[in-house]
């Protein structure tokens, strides 16, 4: 997380363009080590754009961020920030967090204020302290200095703005007074989004802000950003988010920056259509340099075409070659079907769970059948990944039975699974160990399919980033489908590339499915029944996501 203000105006140049440009690209070349990520790459973003950045993994999005808030420089070109914008940058590097209050550490990043406010706390303890009365008529004036300035900033608005804030990241009141260095790592992501917030800067810069959010998190997160009056620039993988929120996309591909403008879907239309008449143009030109070749190869003999020859030569020599459609290499792979399970696969029977005296599920009953696609809804502490938990044999329940049916082979994804990999194993490795009699062909194809690619199957599973490990944990998990997959957060961490694939492998899957998600393309595409799961009651609804939606009147429980 870094903040950038007046200080990181100008690098390698002064901003002198229009007062609605609030940062600008211009001819940037960049290179890490052998990796070429721009060459003459220019960009722009203009005060109330929301951009959408987006290219493979590796393309250089978040060097981009880096290089705007001054953490690296370009190699040639420049990159410059309006005079006076203050740049609020979230990155997934948290820092260290901790000795104050969820509260305390969303407000130390507000900026201006923040600084302001220790000022004014200093000078409380000052006034305060026996051992500098005589100082006191000094600290008396300062502090009216410092009071006037704080409730210029509205600063005593600042307390109740950061909590609403972190009220919409999903955060409970009694966790929000709490020491921030006892949250998990993706709580303390959530608070330094906060921060980012609450600061109010002229230029917001997110990197893959959705990643550690629930769906309630990131339907808050899509109303504060539409109503962002400054410039935003962000990187996701939630296709949906994407859509709702950026009016411009930048596309990093081969070291170039194209925009578009529009929302991701209408980028995906507009860049199939580019390579399609790319494409065409290319075929077309090939077509015309063989039958100027072959005019060439059989009268460059003859005398008496001498002079059509040398003219064919010099026409090819001056024609600019029209280069085929850079397409990304998507790697297919069939996975087999699952074999087929009794019609009965899971049953809770009055199932109930309490964690002390916090009852989560009490009387419970459900029966998932074959071929049922279970989607669950509910609010932070609901008793989602408990239900999952329970149904996947991981966690007993207090009172009642889950049944697992005849025929029924489990496959469970989460988190945790990922803790099970082997870390000085490579990928390869992984997926010979759980496939030993696979041809290493196929294992390979497999691993293309999951985003592993060339050398990157001989990574060792303890280099390797969460979405790495959860694709390879999904890689082994499909290789040879069970019937019934209880997946927790499937899509966390995976790429836009990596999702469209799982989606596709699962759309054909014959089995049954329990699974929790906050990603909309996931459950729009794959779920046939929902289960809400609010305060202690269970409800039921026949169809999938998208008939949820239209029934309910919301998009998630809890949100209007």
């Amino acid at each position: 997380m870094r903040l950038a203000g007046p200080a990181a105006v100008a690098r390698k140049g002064v901003a002198c363009y229009p007062l609605a440009t609030v940062i600008r690209l211009d001819s940037v070349s960049k290179q890490h080590g052998k990796q070429l990520l721009f060459v003459d790459a220019s960009m722009s973003l203009f005060r109330g754009e929301r951009v959408g950045l987006v290219g493979p993994n590796g393309a250089g999005k978040s060097t981009i961020f880096r290089m705007v808030v001054g953490e690296e420089e370009p190699d040639a070109g420049q990159v410059m920030v309006d005079r006076g914008v203050v740049v609020g940058h979230f990155s997934q590097d948290t820092g260290d967090m901790r000795g104050r209050t969820v509260v305390e550490e969303t407000m130390a990043g507000a900026g201006a204020v923040s600084e302001v406010a220790r000022e004014l706390h200093a000078l409380e303890h000052a006034m305060g302290d026996p051992d500098r009365a005589d100082e006191l008529d000094a600290l008396v004036e300062r502090f009216g200095v410092v009071q006037a300035r704080f409730d210029e900033l509205g600063g005593y608005a600042l307390e109740s703005r950061a909590r609403e804030i972190l009220a919409g990241l999903g955060f409970r009141e009694e966790i929000m007074d709490g020491d921030v260095g006892n949250l998990s790592g993706g709580w303390k992501m959530r608070v330094a989004l906060a921060r980012i917030l609450l600061m109010r800067p002229d230029a917001l810069l997110l990197d893959e802000p959705t990643n550690h959010l629930d769906l309630e998190s990131i339907l808050w997160l899509e109303r504060f950003l539409l109503e962002f009056e400054g410039g935003l620039v962000l990187t996701s993988h939630d296709r949906e988010f994407m859509n709702r929120i950026v009016t411009k996309i930048v596309e990093i591909d081969g070291g170039e920056l194209t925009t578009y403008s529009g929302n991701y879907e209408f980028y995906v239309e507009q860049r199939t259509l580019a390579e399609v008449q790319q494409q065409a143009q290319f075929e077309r030109q090939q077509a015309m340099l063989a039958k100027e070749k072959a005019f060439i190869e059989r009268f460059k003999a003859r005398a008496s075409h001498a002079a059509q020859v040398q003219s064919r030569v010099k026409k090819l020599e001056k024609i600019e070659t029209i280069e085929p459609p850079r397409r990304r290499k998507v790697v297919e792979f069939e996975f087999r079907q699952a074999p087929r399970s009794g019609d009965d696969v899971l049953r809770y029977e009055g199932v109930a769970k309490r964690y002390g005296e916090r009852v989560i599920h009490e009387g419970f009953e459900l029966l998932i059948r074959r071929k049922e696609r279970w989607c669950v809804m509910g609010i932070n502490g609901a008793g989602k990944t408990t239900l999952l938990k329970l149904g996947a044999g991981t966690l007993a329940p207090d009172d009642g039975t889950v049944h697992i049916g005849a025929g029924v082979k489990l496959g469970y994804f989460a988190q945790h699974a990922m803790e099970q990999l082997v870390p000085e194993a490579t990928v390869i490795e992984s997926l010979e160990r759980a496939f030993p009699l696979a041809t290493i062909g196929s294992l390979k194809t497999l691993a293309g399919a999951f985003g592993f690619s060339g050398d990157d199957v001989e990574k060792r599973c303890r280099v390797l980033s969460g979405g790495e490990k959860a694709r390879l944990v999904l890689a082994k998990m499909l290789y040879d489908p069970p019937n019934l997959l209880i997946l927790d957060e499937p899509t966390n961490h995976l790429d836009l590339g990596t999702k469209e694939m799982l989606v596709g492998a699962l759309r054909d899957f014959e089995g049954t499915m329990l699974f929790v998600s906050h990603d909309r393309r996931f459950l729009s595409s794959l779920s046939n029944r929902v289960l809400e799961l609010d305060g202690g009651v269970a409800r039921v609804y026949g169809g999938g996501y998208d008939e949820y939606v239209a029934e309910t009147g919301r998009e998630a429980p809890g949100v209007g």
